[in-house]
């Protein structure tokens, strides 16, 4: 029997999830390629202030990214970090550059200096920027917290437009970390499982997640996770799609989990509440009716469309 592929890109749907970047990874290896591309004075350029992204306002609202002037005048170049993510349709290299953070300075006139939650439940950019800033945001986080060689401490520097770093004095190569978290939704019949954490907006109630651990598979994860913070088996796992995280560098995998048990046993050191609910009470949650208040999380994120997902199938 053949294989039959979906017709969408589900993916696509969640916030992050768009990036028309051409990456080129085979041309990272040529320094001189890079070299130009960085210094095109016709690139576009993603800044950040530390972790926070820096983006001009316009009368609408924020611009995506800024010319080669402009971040020059804000300080890109030595000693910030710039790094190379791709080229657009019109053959334009774009560069990310992260600058001084700001601590409890004001952005720079005409700049606004946002979280990338913000940008992406706000909806502040189009997807395609966004996940432009998504893959721009990791990159940096992973060169804030990898600096130093792990085999022997010594300084690394970049390489290959910052997919990579070398260390000069032990030759170890270092490369860029993608953390995979799954999340899922454990469903028995018409019921899915939810809960909510403490640090949750009130009355919000999600998905199940957690880190993927090493040497295990995407299934095997799904399956532990929901045991270990809800006390429930599950069999069959079903892949709906992925999210890019950059918070700061994780890959949502989203599945859905059939559940075997049903009496559940909550790990509240993980979380504040965890229950049972009907399709009818998450459409309400969904649609912003439900009469206790209870909600959903923000459209953009992954698990906001697993659910949709799950009501629309039912």
């Amino acid at each position: 029997m053949p294989l039959i592929f979906p017709t969408d890109d589900a993916s696509a749907a969640t916030g992050f999830g768009v990036n028309p970047l051409d990456r080129r990874s085979e041309a990272r290896g040529n320094e001189a390629t890079v070299a130009a591309a960085l210094a095109d004075p016709a690139a576009r350029h993603h800044l950040f202030a530390g972790p926070l992204a820096l983006l001009a306002e316009t009368d609408g609202g924020v611009a995506a990214d800024c010319d080669a002037r402009t971040a020059a005048r804000l300080g890109a170049g030595e000693p910030a970090t710039t790094v190379l993510l791709g080229w657009d349709d019109d053959g334009l290299p774009h560069v990310a550059t992260e600058l001084a953070p700001l601590g409890e300075a004001a952005p720079p006139a005409g700049f606004a200096a946002l979280d990338l939650r913000t940008l992406v439940v706000d909806g502040l950019l189009p997807p395609p920027q966004l996940g432009i800033r998504a893959q721009a945001a990791s990159l940096l986080a992973w060169h804030r917290s990898h600096r130093f060689c792990a085999a022997c401490g010594t300084a690394s520097a970049m390489r290959i437009g910052g997919y990579r770093r070398d260390c000069p004095a032990c030759g170890t190569q270092h490369f860029p970390r993608t953390d995979p978290v799954v999340i899922m939704l454990a469903i028995d019949g018409d019921r899915c499982l939810l809960g909510r954490q403490a640090r949750f907006a009130p009355g919000m109630y999600s998905c199940l997640a957690g880190f993927l651990e090493p040497g295990e598979t995407m299934e095997d994860a799904v399956r532990r996770e929901l045991f270990e913070e809800a006390g429930i088996r599950t069999g069959a796992v079903l892949y709906r799609a992925t999210q890019p995280w950059p918070f700061p560098m994780s890959l949502m995998i989203g599945c859905y989990a059939e559940a075997l048990t049903t009496e559940l046993t909550v790990d509240f050191g993980e979380l504040e509440a965890c229950r049972w609910f009907e399709r009818d009470e998450v459409a309400a949650m969904v649609e912003d009716r439900h009469p206790d208040g209870l909600r959903m999380p923000p459209g953009p994120t992954i698990a906001r469309h697993i659910l949709g997902h799950w009501l629309a199938e039912g």
